[in-house]
């Protein structure tokens, strides 16, 4: 019975697994090798999608970088723009009330016309009356000396009230001579700002 062969456990235990193999589907080495490849192969696909992923970043900070300057640029632009028209408003506040000083200068310049002629009147009335005194030295009469002296009295009064105007009329020219070079001062402040 030497002869015959010895039961091998194993050899029984490998039957039954190959038959467990088929009906179980379980891996052989060859399906182990092939999934380690597989398992390589998405390794390094995982590598170069991470190194486009990191590329990817990169040219999104780039452009998110390139966005960020652009945008304070326009900033920087709105506030040129606002700081412009802020100047442009005091301009235009500045023009309104150089304006308004010319019309009150306009205004005094039309009294004193009118003054000037008031003051040709009067100058006429007093080469009238210095005729008149003339020819009340002439005279002889006694009555017509009072009149004449009352005349004279009245005179006085006027020649009184005269310089009254005259004095205002000298206030007034140093008003208007002092407005123009204002006016003056503000055109070239104006003509050099523009």
């Amino acid at each position: 019975m030497s002869k015959d062969k010895m039961y091998d456990p194993y050899e029984g235990f490998k039957q039954i697994s190959e038959m467990w193999a088929g009906i179980m589907n379980i891996p052989t080495k060859k399906d182990v090798a092939n999934v380690a490849n597989l398992s390589i192969q998405a390794g390094g696909k995982i590598d170069i999608l991470e190194e486009q992923i990191w590329k990817l970043q990169n040219s999104l900070g780039a452009l998110n970088k390139d966005n960020l300057e652009l945008f304070q640029e326009m900033v920087q632009m709105v506030k040129q723009i606002q700081d412009e028209f802020q100047k442009t408003v005091h301009e235009v506040t500045e023009m309104k009330r150089v304006k308004d000083d010319l019309q009150e200068l306009r205004k005094d310049l039309v009294d004193i016309k009118i003054i000037q002629v008031n003051l040709r009147n009067v100058r006429k009335e007093l080469e009238e009356i210095k005729d008149s005194q003339k020819k009340i030295i002439k005279m002889n009469n006694l009555d017509e000396q009072k009149t004449i002296h009352s005349d004279l009295q009245e005179v006085k009064l006027e020649l009184n009230q005269l310089a009254e105007i005259k004095n205002e009329i000298a206030s007034i020219k140093e008003l208007v001579v002092k407005d123009s070079q204002k006016g003056k001062t503000k055109e070239k402040d104006l003509v050099s700002t523009v």
